[in-house]
């Protein structure tokens, strides 16, 4: 094993599982680049719902709504429910056995950044197919994809309320009275490309809203449809639709550049957007936090942005630049664990048929662990999605709670361990002296294990 090996399976993967630091320490660099060569994980999620067959059902519980049946709104909020657990399921057991962790980090990175929640109920319908289609397929690809599959997907035009937002000069917007919601537009600029400090004044906001009028979900034939579609129906795409009758008509210059009326303007602002050399450095500056540390030397961000920008935004070679990175190398611990990631790097060490029974019911303890750390897939409180600096995580309550969870767990899993055996396994060259002696002190196999858990080591990565 070596301190390179164990930091590939740390810090830029999920937690070690058995045999993972050994194999990484062979060539930890094309160990970590060799998992972004072809996205394994399709098996895992191949039986859930696509997003077009999402909408159909969303559509149909609100008219069901606007015929006043509560009981097919009842059956509709349940089968929400089981279907988000369905894909927590997934989600986590995809986490807890995958032999591309590096690859499933960028894809928890990223659906942060580009953060949905259940927050609003019906985006609780969609968020996990957001992340499998919106993201996951664009992790290692260009980044203006990503934002494009991203803001046209249901979850996010729900979330950010746009699926209601209305061109004040439109056809629609001057029969119904209804107007402009800036909250995409906004949210846009702030946080998915340029970053609060990128350039951009309230006017662009408003500018980008305006574009972005007429992007909704699909909401097929039908009254509904009609309603709000007296002209052509226009671009289509997994479960989104333009329509022209909603649009804001006329041209509309965002950062200093105009561009006319209809849906391919939108696609062409969000496609510069992407490209801007302000979200080149927003975006860097968030990789090297995520893997470098709370405060990321000012070197990491320079290259990555130049990476970035260089590349025209190729995620692929932004991510060999972060392995390539000698300050993400650093032996000392640089990032305290998010509950989730806490939670699964302990189920990718305990693994094996214990996580057998993890269906979408048995993940329900799984899910309430990570909610009582204070964190939960896809219900951050704000657009900016979940913090990613080890303050949101080294709270009191939230250090009792992790400590709680480690004895809790270590009760259930660690009776028939050998929990300095499990500590190795974990750590390698990682493990601290202090930590060792703690756990071959331990009064219990279980107490051991909660031990190492609970070890700073383990906490951070």
């Amino acid at each position: 094993m070596s301190i390179e090996g164990a930091l590939a399976a740390n810090r830029f993967g999920l937690g070690a599982k058995p045999g993972e630091i050994e194999g990484a320490s062979k060539n930890p660099k094309a160990w970590l680049l060799n998992q972004l060569l072809e996205d394994d994980s399709g098996a895992r999620f191949s039986g859930l719902p696509r997003t077009p067959d999402l909408v159909a059902a969303l559509v149909k519980r609100q008219q069901a709504g606007q015929a006043k049946d509560p009981q097919a709104v009842k059956d509709f909020l349940m089968q929400t429910r089981q279907l988000y657990l369905r894909e927590m399921a997934a989600r986590f057991l995809e986490g807890f056995e995958t032999a591309q962790p590096f690859r499933e980090r960028l894809v928890y990175f990223w659906s942060n950044h580009f953060a949905v929640s259940i927050s609003k109920p019906q985006c609780a319908l969609f968020v996990g197919a957001f992340e499998r289609e919106a993201i996951r397929p664009y992790v290692t690809g260009k980044f203006a994809d990503m934002v494009l599959a991203v803001e046209r997907h249901p979850a996010m035009q729900i979330y950010l309320d746009n699926a209601q937002s209305i061109g004040p000069d439109s056809m629609a917007g001057r029969r119904a009275g209804k107007g402009l919601n800036e909250n995409l537009g906004r949210e846009i600029l702030e946080l998915h490309t340029l970053g609060v400090d990128g350039g951009y004044t309230q006017a662009d906001v408003i500018a980008l809203a305006k574009l972005l009028t007429g992007w909704s979900i699909d909401r097929g034939p039908g009254p509904v449809a009609r309603m709000i579609n007296s002209a052509a129906a226009g671009a289509a795409y997994n479960g989104f639709r333009f329509y022209p009758a909603r649009h804001e008509p006329g041209p509309k210059t965002l950062l200093h550049r105009t561009y006319p009326e209809g849906y391919e303007a939108g696609v062409r602002a969000l496609t510069d957007l992407a490209r801007h050399p302000a979200t080149a450095r927003h975006i860097a500056t968030k990789l090297a936090t995520h893997f470098t540390g709370d405060e990321p030397p000012k070197t990491s961000v320079d290259r990555l942005a130049a990476v970035f920008k260089n590349s025209d935004g190729d995620l692929m070679k932004v991510s060999q630049a972060i392995v390539e990175d000698p300050e993400a190398w650093r032996k000392e611990p640089a990032k305290v664990r998010s509950p989730v990631e806490y939670v699964t790097a302990a189920l990718r060490l305990m693994g094996g048929e214990r996580l057998s029974m993890l269906n979408e019911k048995g993940i329900g303890p799984i899910i309430q662990s990570a909610r009582a750390m204070c964190e939960l897939p896809f219900s951050a409180s704000r657009p900016k999605g979940w913090p990613d600096e080890g303050a949101a995580w080294t709270g009191s309550d939230a250090v009792l709670e992790r400590v709680e969870w480690a004895n809790a767990a270590s009760l259930r899993l660690g009776q028939q361990s050998d929990p300095l055996e499990l500590a190795q396994t974990a750590l390698g060259p990682l493990l601290t002296a202090d930590t060792r002696t703690a756990i071959s002190r331990a009064a219990s196999p279980a107490q051991g294990l909660a031990l190492l858990l609970a070890s700073p080591e383990f906490q951070r990565r």
